[in-house]
């Protein structure tokens, strides 16, 4: 039997950020590491995932995630090799799925784990286009903004994890045209030219709201919100009538110390008869198989295509954490452990 790690290091917080998080927030540290008792499992992590949703973790606010404590370690997607193993159906070798990354090794119950298939997919593609910010591109599209085959699709954050995927989903399931928004002209480029986008603009280039009328001078029928602020404001103003949104997420202000810039124009949804409708992926899991199963297809056939921008070493988590929220990945930012 091969001796057990004595040791891992695992990421803190040790100071909650005032605006834009700094390096000097978090603390890399060494920690003992238990072998697994009863029912457990110890993973080596090979992967895990930075998000958006973790900003909102390091304030002390009540939300739909616990905060993180202070001087502890703090949790994710992650990815890894079961090391140890004292628990039924799980064995030495097996890839897992799991909640504790921003760590080296994982000690947890087994049931808290999902076994995932390196044959099927790359074991990263978990954490991305088949994990987390795959389903709530699929649930937040085709269930929270009722997408219909002949809808105009509009995306903010188009290039990141989730809003490349709800592109892609929206032209595959028969959207009459589909426009999405990103920060540099590279990633305008990806998504029109391997995406499939009918239409991109960089928001940095000039007002979102003009960008949008021009991409889009029909109108739009559904936008997928994942920025906020004046990207919200200006497909207020495109929405047909009937129109729905899915408020997925706003990352234009979550490191805004003052109020939010907008949208100012909320008003337009009474006279538009529109639909803004807020949403938590952990809402959908029922639609996990089905999303698997559907994605995955598209994924093995080439119809949908992903990227994963990675960051190698624990040493840099971080850093690619902060990049992520800079706006450094293209589709999903991981943290690579594997090597």
């Amino acid at each position: 039997m091969t001796a057990l790690p004595s040791s891992g290091r695992e990421w803190h917080l040790v100071a909650r950020p005032d605006g834009w998080p700094t390096p000097e927030d978090f603390a890399l540290r060494e920690v003992p590491i238990e072998a697994p008792t009863a029912g457990r499992i110890l993973v080596r992590n090979l992967y895990f995932s930075v998000d958006p949703y973790m900003r909102g973790r390091m304030n002390d606010v009540k939300s739909y995630v616990p905060p993180f404590q202070l001087d502890a370690p703090m949790d994710g997607g992650a990815v890894g090799e079961v090391i140890a193993s004292e628990a039924e159906g799980f064995a030495v070798g097996d890839h897992v799925l799991h909640g504790l990354g921003w760590r080296e090794y994982a000690n947890l119950p087994a049931k808290h784990a999902k076994k995932v298939d390196g044959s099927l997919a790359p074991l990263s593609a978990y954490l991305g286009v088949l994990g987390m910010p795959g389903l709530t591109a699929y649930a937040g599209l085709l269930d929270v903004a009722s997408f219909k085959p002949g809808d105009a699709v509009f995306v903010s954050g188009a290039a990141g994890a989730v809003g490349s995927e709800v592109g892609q989903i929206a032209r595959l399931k028969g959207a009459s045209r589909v426009i999405g928004s990103a920060g540099s002209d590279e990633k305008v480029k990806l998504l029109v030219d391997e995406y499939g986008f009918d239409a991109a603009f960089n928001y940095k280039n000039g007002p979102v709201a003009e960008q949008l009328k021009e991409a889009a001078p029909d109108g739009i029928d559904v936008y997928f919100d994942n920025v906020g602020g004046d990207h919200l404001e200006a497909a207020l103003g495109r929405l047909n009538q009937f129109g729905r949104v899915a408020l997925c997420g706003a990352i234009a202000q979550y490191n805004d110390k003052g109020a939010p810039t907008g949208p100012r124009n909320l008003a337009l949804a009474i006279g538009k008869r529109l639909r803004l409708q807020g949403f938590i992926v952990g809402d959908h899991s029922d639609l996990q198989p089905q999303f698997v199963d559907e994605v995955s297809g598209w994924v093995r056939s080439g119809e949908l295509k992903y990227n994963e921008t990675f960051v190698e070493g624990i040493d840099n988590g971080v850093e690619g954490f902060l990049g992520m929220l800079r706006g450094e990945n293209t589709g999903k930012m991981i943290i690579d452990l594997s090597r």
